[in-house]
């Protein structure tokens, strides 16, 4: 389900300055009731950490083989056991790993009916990434369920969302925060047996007298094709942004409440992949409180009328799913209309001096107009993916762009929704969207317009086809899987970069013919033509 989760845990910061943010005139609150996996993990004794704990730098760590063993063994009560254990016969990769653990993996050895029979050849190979696949057959084995009768290793995932547990599922290799969620979501469901797993673990000594389930409402994700990953509750139904909210977070009233009712809960459990720091709770102008998440206040739709629904997607131009990847959002305001803003909801501004993949900003002008950088490709469903792109700065730093121009901060604009740089000068202005086609700069009028074509990287593929254009016409490459892909000419006329995810690469074909291509790493099957008349 959850194909890009990895991503959504190492989404850097967005901008190269921070600057103060505060919620417009609801007052904003961090709350200790707002609770990750990662703690609740942790403070039950599922998971462990290493060094320094169960910390940032342990979190983004790729789990093991190993390391599923060990908490499969913890979840059953039989870890101790398995470290005292002193049997000789061992897999033959197991000095790979410290005394310790050589213990454990002589025990699973002499217990093949623990599911670890190793990898083959005798191997174990404990260091080697584990997928989602593999860690819902170790949940769903500690759950009293057995691989081989009640489902099959290929239905591991489907069985495992038949009981509720779904929060990883899709990943070929998971992270350590990975863990801490599956694990979390693991406490809900009940034993083969019927019996509850929490209730389980605390009668025999793996959770402490007295310790409790997490309470209240959770941020789950959903899964939508045109969508990708949005924000839901726990129960699945789709979470909401304003655009409004940019200027006013007070914006959603009346009629506007009943139809798209506040989310709230005096409790709320999240991911391990996304920053606690992220969510608040603001006190509306009415009084009701209400949860936020990197500023934007979370709506339902009432319209919504099951888990899935995202109905309100796009609405009038202002509601969008909630995501924690987008690389730019939209603002509104009532003087201005629409704008590009930063997740954050921060406003951003284009530079009319600037020309298409090239910011002239330097020295004092980008003090005080910081670049925006983004290293996410999603944006709302109104925005078209291909406009948003990265240029390289003259001093090898990246940059944001829309439709090829560089995005940028104002540093005067230190308050949720402020837009003191518009206009300033006559040169820096926010960037409307729908309106937006150019800079001065940019723009000659005795030249013939050119036309640009996009080639969208997907999915180990330059497309369908072979794309026909205009001599004269700018062909666009642009990046969207996490492998690094380039395009280069058989003939020899031009070849790009490797390009990594979210960043372009652009092509002036001003001389008919047909140009033949492929990306260097993958020649045998990514090929494409394009054909210039």
């Amino acid at each position: 389900m959850l194909t890009r989760l990895k991503k959504l845990f190492l989404i850097a910061a967005m901008c190269t300055t921070i600057i103060a943010a505060p919620l417009g005139t609801a007052s904003a609150e961090l709350s200790s009731a707002i609770k990750s996996d990662a703690d609740t993990a942790n403070e039950l004794g599922l998971l462990i950490g290493d060094g320094k704990g169960v910390d940032a730098a342990y979190l983004s760590k790729a789990s093991t083989r190993l390391q599923a063993a060990i908490i499969s063994l913890r979840l059953n009560g039989k870890l101790n056991e398995a470290l005292a254990f002193t049997g000789k016969l061992n897999f033959s990769d197991a000095e790979q790993v410290g005394k310790a653990n050589q213990s454990i993996l002589a025990y699973l050895k002499s217990k093949p009916e623990l599911g670890w029979q190793g990898a083959g050849n005798n191997r174990f190979e404990p260091s080697a990434a584990i997928s989602s696949q593999q860690f819902y057959k170790v949940i769903l084995e500690n759950l009293g369920y057995k691989s081989g009768s009640d489902f099959t290793y290929q239905q591991s995932e489907t069985f495992a969302a038949s009981h509720g547990l779904k929060e990883i599922a899709g990943m070929t290799s998971l992270l350590n925060t990975h863990l801490a969620t599956a694990l979390v979501e693991a406490l809900s469901a009940n034993m083969k047996n019927g019996k509850p797993f929490f209730d389980t673990l605390q009668a025999n000594g793996v959770i402490a007298p007295g310790s409790t389930l997490p309470q209240g409402e959770r941020i789950g994700v959903g899964q939508n094709d045109k969508l990708g990953n949005y924000f839901t509750d726990k129960n699945g139904r789709a979470l909401y942004f304003f655009t409004k909210d940019a200027e006013n977070v007070n914006s959603c009233q009346g009629d506007c409440v009943k139809n798209w009712p506040i989310y709230y809960d005096a409790n709320l459990q999240i991911p391990a992949w996304l920053n606690k720091t992220d969510f608040a709770i603001i006190t509306r102008a009415d009084g009701a409180k209400q949860l936020t998440y990197k500023n934007w206040p979370l709506y339902y739709f009432a319209k919504d009328s099951k888990p899935g629904d995202v109905t309100g997607e796009g609405l009038g131009g202002v509601w969008f799913a909630a995501k924690s990847d987008y690389a730019i959002m939209l603002g509104t305001s009532k003087d201005a209309g629409n704008y590009l803003t930063d997740d954050y909801g921060r406003a951003l501004y284009y530079f009319d001096k600037d020309t298409s993949g090239k910011s002239v900003c330097e020295g004092n002008c980008l003090v005080n107009w910081p670049a925006y950088s983004s290293s996410s490709v999603s944006v709302p469903s109104t925005i078209k993916g291909s406009d948003i792109g990265t240029i390289t700065r003259p001093d090898g730093s990246k940059q944001a762009s829309f439709k090829g121009f560089p995005l940028y901060y104002f540093i005067k604009d230190k308050a949720h929704g402020e837009l003191n740089g518009q206009g300033v000068n006559d040169v820096w202005y926010i960037v409307d969207p729908a309106k937006f086609n150019g800079t001065t700069a940019s723009t000659t009028p005795a030249a013939p317009t050119v036309k640009t074509y996009n080639i969208d990287i997907k999915e180990y593929s330059f497309g369908n086809g072979a794309l026909t254009v205009e001599a004269g016409s700018k062909v666009i490459f642009t990046n969207y899987d996490e492998m690094k892909h380039n395009a280069v000419a058989l003939d020899g006329s031009f070849a790009s970069p490797l390009l990594a995810k979210g960043e372009t690469y652009t092509v002036t074909f001003d001389k008919p013919g047909t140009y033949n291509y492929f990306c260097e790493p993958h020649k045998s099957f990514m090929t494409g033509q394009i054909i210039v008349k």
